[in-house]
C-alpha cells in the first residue's frame, strides 16, 4: 500500500504486529526498543555499521547512527520517490499522514548470544579508602587533546557547583550552541571532576553505554578506579556490552535480572556531597526529612544484585541528611495491599497526599508532562492517562479524590517533526524519540492533548530533549505546586497499570526520578523562573523549568515525531532526508 504524507510517498509492504502492555513477556521500558532481528537488505552498510554502533541501544538510535555514518542528502527528486519499508506495515488512517513501527514493549531477541560471557562482579569498595575533602582549587593534573578542557572551564564549573544553589537541579551541557545557553549546564565531566574530591569507584545506571566514550569521560587519574555498569541487556546486546567492556580491567558489569522489563535512568539531579558518619554511628542515622536515603537503600535493593550490595553498605555509612527531595522509583513486580505505594505513580499519590495541601485555589491549575517516548495507553483516554494515572498527579492532601479534579487541564510536551528536523543534529536527533507507527496509530486520541516542544536556543535551531518531567503549574504559569524529573516516559510500563480491579499495580521498568515539593523548601509554592538565560538577574528560589511556558498546542499541519517512516519532502538543518531502513 502506498501512502502520501506532507514528507514523502513511501510504500507500505505488509503488516507488522506490535506486542500491546497486556502481553506477560520480558519487555524493556526505556525501551523496548530492544533489537528485533533486521530484515531490511542494506547493501551499502557494512555488517560493523548495522549491528554495532559502539554501544547497546534502541533501534531508533541505531538507525540514527547509521544515518550519521550515510546520510541520505535531500534532493528535490525524492520527494515524489517511492521508498519501500522492509518489514510490513498495518495501513494507517488515510488522514494520518503515516505510520507505525514497534511499540514501546517489543519483547527481546532470541537465541544464543554470539560470544562467551565472562564473569560479572562488582569491585569490593570496602577495601577502598575514603573520599579525601575535596581541594579548594583544581588539582593540576596532564591532560590529552582529547580531553581538553581548560582551566577556565573546570573552575567556571567549580563556582556553578560551589554557589548557593537551592534546588541542586542541572540541565547536560549541549555542543553547538552560544554559550550563554550553557550556563548553569554540566557535562558529566564536571560531575566527575577532581573537584568533587578524589574518587575511589563509581557505579553507572544507564540504559545504554558507550563504553569508549564513558572512560573519556573520567579524568585521566581516576580512569584505573572501579566503575561499575549497570545494565538491562540481554543476550546478544549484553555480549556486545562485555566486548566492549572487555579491554578495560577496571570495569565490571551488573545485569539486571528482571521478569517482566527494565529500564533505566537519565535523570540529573545532583546530590550534595555527603560526608561520613562517624564510625560506630547505627547505620540507621543520616535521614533526611524526605526519607531519602531508606528510599534509595530500597530502590538498589529490588535490584536483587550481589554487586549493588557493596553499594548498599556505602550509603547506609553516610549522613544524607541535607537531602530536600522525594525519591520516587519503579521497579517491576506486581503490588498488593499496603506496598501498592511503594513504586510508580502510586507512590507520587501518596507523596503529593502527605505533603501538599488542600489550597481550593489549586484544584483547578494544568497537570504538564514531558517526556521522549510513549508507550501503548489504551483505546482512549478513560482507560489509563485520564483515569488512574491522571488521578495521582492532581491529588492535593489527603482529602482522598478531590472534587473537580477532571476538569484538570492535561499538556503533553512532545516534539513535532518539525522539531525535530529543525533541530541541532536534524532528523537523526529522532533516535532519541522513540515513539513508534504501531504505537500512535492505536491511540490517535492522544495527539489531542500534544504541545510542540520548545526551548530556548540560538536561532532557529533546537536541541532535542531527552529529559523526561512532570509538574503542576498555577493557570498564568508563574506558579508551581511540585516538580518532578525522572527517567519515566509517558507509559504503563514505567508508571506502573492497576489490576485486579484496582487491588494491585504491576509495573514492567526500572526508573528513578526526585520530586521537588515546596513544603521541603519552606514554601507554599514554587515561583518559576521565566527567562532561564536572561541577563535579568531572578531570585535563588525560582524554579529553573527546562522549556517554555505557556506550552503550545499542536496546529492542524503539526504531526509528532515517529521515528520509523521516512521524511523525504524537506531536508533537515544538515541538508539530509530521514530513511530509517
Amino acid at each position: 500500500m502506498t501512502q502520501e504524507s506532507s514528507y514523502g510517498k513511501w510504500t507500505v509492504s505488509s503488516s507488522d504486529e506490535s506486542e500491546g502492555d497486556e502481553k506477560p513477556s520480558s519487555l524493556d521500558e526505556k525501551k523496548t526498543w530492544f533489537e528485533k532481528p533486521s530484515t531490511s537488505s542494506l547493501s551499502n552498510f557494512g555488517q560493523d555499521v548495522l549491528n554495532d554502533p559502539g554501544y547497546t541501544c534502541s533501534d531508533a538510535r541505531k538507525a540514527a547512527h547509521r544515518r550519521k555514518l550515510s546520510p541520505v542528502k535531500f534532493e528535490s527528486k525524492n520527494s515524489t520517490s517511492q521508498i519501500s519499508l522492509p518489514k510490513k506495515q498495518k495501513a494507517s488512517q488515510e488522514d494520518l499522514g503515516w505510520s507505525l513501527s514497534s511499540s514501546d514493549e517489543e519483547s527481546y531477541p532470541k537465541g544464543p548470544s554470539k560470544h562467551p560471557l565472562k564473569e560479572e562482579r562488582c569491585p569490593s569498595p570496602k577495601e577502598l579508602s575514603e573520599h579525601r575533602p575535596r581541594s579548594s582549587q583544581p588539582p593540576n593534573f596532564p591532560k590529552t587533546e582529547e580531553d581538553d578542557v581548560t582551566s577556565d572551564e573546570d573552575q567556571e564549573s567549580w563556582d556553578l557547583l560551589d554557589e548557593k544553589n537551592l534546588f541542586r537541579f542541572y540541565l547536560t551541557k549541549v555542543s553547538g550552541i552560544m554559550p550563554k545557553y550553557n550556563s548553569g549546564a554540566l557535562h558529566i565531566k564536571d560531575i566527575l571532576s577532581p573537584l568533587f574530591g578524589t574518587l575511589l569507584s563509581s557505579a553507572q545506571f544507564n540504559y545504554c553505554f558507550e563504553v569508549d566514550w564513558l572512560v573519556r569521560q573520567y579524568p585521566l587519574e581516576f580512569r584505573k578506579k572501579p566503575i561499575l555498569l549497570v545494565h538491562g541487556d540481554k543476550r546478544e546486546a549484553k555480549a556486545r556490552l562485555q566486548e566492549k567492556a572487555k579491554p578495560f580491567e577496571n570495569i565490571s558489569l551488573c545485569q539486571a535480572k528482571l521478569d517482566i522489563a527494565f529500564g533505566t535512568h537519565h535523570t540529573i539531579w545532583l546530590s550534595p556531597l555527603y560526608p561520613r558518619l562517624p564510625y560506630g554511628t547505627p547505620r540507621t542515622y543520616g535521614e533526611s526529612s524526605t526519607n531519602f536515603k531508606s528510599d534509595l537503600i530500597s530502590y538498589l535493593m529490588a535490584y536483587n544484585a550481589p554487586p549493588l550490595k557493596e553499594w548498599i553498605d556505602i550509603i547506609e555509612k553516610h549522613d544524607l541528611s541535607e537531602t530536600r527531595v522525594y525519591l520516587i522509583g519503579s521497579t517491576p513486580g506486581r503490588f498488593q495491599g499496603k506496598h501498592i505505594e511503594d513504586w510508580g505513580h502510586f507512590r507520587l499519590r501518596k507523596l503529593l497526599k502527605e505533603h501538599t495541601s488542600m489550597i481550593p485555589e489549586q484544584q483547578s491549575w494544568p497537570v504538564v508532562g514531558q517526556f521522549s517516548s510513549i508507550g501503548s495507553l489504551g483505546v482512549d483516554e478513560s482507560k489509563w492517562l485520564c483515569s488512574e494515572f491522571k488521578d495521582s498527579l492532581v491529588i492535593l492532601g489527603n482529602h482522598g479524590k478531590n472534587q473537580g479534579q477532571h476538569n484538570v487541564p492535561l499538556h503533553l510536551i512532545y516534539p513535532t517533526v518539525e522539531n525535530v528536523r529543525n533541530s541541532l543534529e536534524g532528523y537523526p536527533a529522532g533516535g532519541s524519540l522513540p515513539y513508534s507507527l504501531q504505537t500512535a496509530e492505536k491511540q490517535l486520541w492522544l495527539h489531542s492533548y500534544f504541545h510542540k516542544w520548545s526551548a530556548e536556543t540560538s536561532g532557529r535551531t533546537n536541541a532535542m530533549p531527552h529529559i523526561k518531567t512532570y509538574m503542576r503549574l498555577s493557570p498564568d504559569f508563574a506558579k508551581m505546586a511540585w516538580f518532578l524529573v525522572t527517567s519515566a516516559n509517558l507509559s504503563k510500563a514505567a508508571w506502573g497499570a492497576l489490576e485486579k480491579n484496582g487491588t494491585q499495580l504491576m509495573i514492567r521498568s526500572y526508573e528513578l526520578g526526585v520530586l521537588f515539593l515546596p513544603s521541603a523548601f519552606g514554601m507554599d509554592t514554587f515561583k518559576i523562573k521565566r527567562k532561564v538565560f536572561s541577563e535579568k538577574q531572578e531570585p535563588a528560589t525560582s524554579f529553573p523549568v527546562p522549556y517554555d511556558l505557556p506550552p503550545e498546542i499542536y496546529d492542524n499541519k503539526d504531526r509528532p515525531w515517529i521515528w520509523n517512516i521516512p521524511y523525504v519532502k524537506a531536508p533537515d538543518t544538515h541538508g539530509n532526508m530521514w530513511v530509517p531502513s
